[in-house]
């Protein structure tokens, strides 16, 4: 089943892909959503396809969407779809490369099957639970770097705040990218060390990106280095946190209780 719930997302983010090429560099239509930051007409546009069209393969599923007012229906089901329309708005508006569509589907609170595109890039990151994380069909792997070797670890830069840490926070060599599914799927493969967000974060920025990057074999936990787990009644984590098994590690015994 795994492998057809795989199928049926890596259709899907193709074509919300397409869908949203239509809006991007266009100028869409943009508002806030209060404190939940940007949404653009073709973050509606998206999500009403997608769940048009995965509700109607599997009617059986619940539904978790960051466009999609939250049905507490979905709590009863053994199996949920979680998905982030685009993940990274504000990039998309900017015209920006970096934005991508995150499909997972959860099974009793473990994600079991994601899809990341990113259709400016036309890149596709997916991983079933019981099979291999790729890069467009290629396997990835995380790099085994340590804080000693100057890793490079996207995050904010708030999260260097003393609050977080036992001490000063450790040294390495920060950036940014504003999808935080893109950000799971460049630790997967390799290219970033680690990746770290300690602020609460909605489960369908990193259901999808969690789980390629965990079968890619980071290590995957929320921001205070505990298991995840997805569909919960407040669809939360406290942040999150990955990378290759070792450097999670050391970032985790660095952390304040």
């Amino acid at each position: 089943m795994q492998a057809h719930d795989l199928a049926l997302l890596t259709d899907a983010a193709r074509a919300a892909g397409e869908i949203a090429l239509r809006y991007w560099n266009n100028a869409p239509l943009a508002w806030e959503k209060g404190d939940q930051g940007p949404v653009t007409e073709a973050d509606i546009a998206v999500n009403d396809m997608l769940k048009a069209t995965l509700r109607a393969a599997r009617p059986d599923y619940g539904w978790l969407s960051e466009e999609t007012p939250d049905d507490a229906a979905r709590l009863e089901c053994d199996h949920v779809f979680i998905i982030d329309p685009i993940d990274g708005t504000r990039a998309f508006i900017a015209g920006e490369r970096n934005f991508s569509h995150s499909l997972a589907v959860a099974y009793r609170g473990q994600v079991v099957a994601g899809a990341v595109y990113l259709p400016a890039k036309d890149q596709l990151f997916t991983a079933s639970l019981d099979g291999p994380a790729l890069c467009d069909g290629q396997p990835i792997a995380p790099t085994q770097t340590l804080l000693a070797g100057d890793p490079k670890i996207l995050t904010p830069k708030a999260n260097l705040d003393s609050d977080f840490w036992q001490g000063p926070a450790p040294l390495f060599r920060r950036s940014f990218r504003t999808s935080l599914a893109y950000r799971l799927c460049l630790v997967a493969q390799g290219r970033h060390d680690g990746m770290m967000s300690f602020r609460n974060t909605w489960e369908w920025d990193i259901a999808a990106g969690s789980l390629i990057a965990s079968r890619a074999g980071a290590k995957v936990t929320d921001g205070r280095g505990q298991p995840l787990r997805f569909n919960n009644p407040s669809p939360h984590t406290p942040g999150v946190l990955a990378a290759g098994p070792a450097l999670h590690a050391e970032l985790t015994a660095r952390l304040k209780a």
